[in-house]
């Protein structure tokens, strides 16, 4: 067995690109629109998995927008995407900057949350061990759901 990709269904393209690429940081590895089918696929990778991903198409997050409106309720139901970081404080620091809410904030320097624009849960682990402890973010509270 080999683990291929994880989708999401996004309701607007744009702003979740904008979150996953720009505030995030992956990468999209390729596209696939379908006139037929009405809809757009987007596949992202983690930088550090740039390269086996052009290669495998593996590891991936495939974004699916459906062209036409639909509400996607339930995404906490989905669980969490994952990802491994360097410096768990300096990430999200450079997301709480971008406008992007630390529903739980790294108080134990190795993980936090964040959501997307569609309510998807992001871990974020802090990689080997975790950081010392350090404010502001080891009184910082959680906020909302995550």
């Amino acid at each position: 067995m080999h683990y291929l990709h994880t989708m999401v269904r996004v309701n607007n393209l744009e702003q979740s690109l904008d979150f996953y690429c720009n505030k995030l940081g992956l990468v999209e590895v390729r596209r696939m629109e379908s006139e037929a089918g009405r809809f757009t696929l987007v596949y992202l990778a983690a930088p550090d998995d740039l390269q086996p991903a052009k290669a495998n198409d593996a590891p991936l997050l495939e974004l699916t927008y459906n062209w036409d409106s639909e509400d996607y309720t339930g995404g906490r139901n989905f669980g969490h995407l994952a990802f491994a970081v360097d410096d768990i404080y300096s990430v999200c620091q450079r997301l709480l900057d971008q406008g992007v809410t630390i529903n739980r904030p790294p108080r134990d320097g190795w993980m936090a949350f964040i959501r997307s624009p569609d309510q998807i849960s992001i871990e974020l682990l802090q990689k080997g061990q975790p950081l010392p402890i350090q404010e502001p973010w080891a009184s910082m509270p959680s906020v909302g759901a995550w």
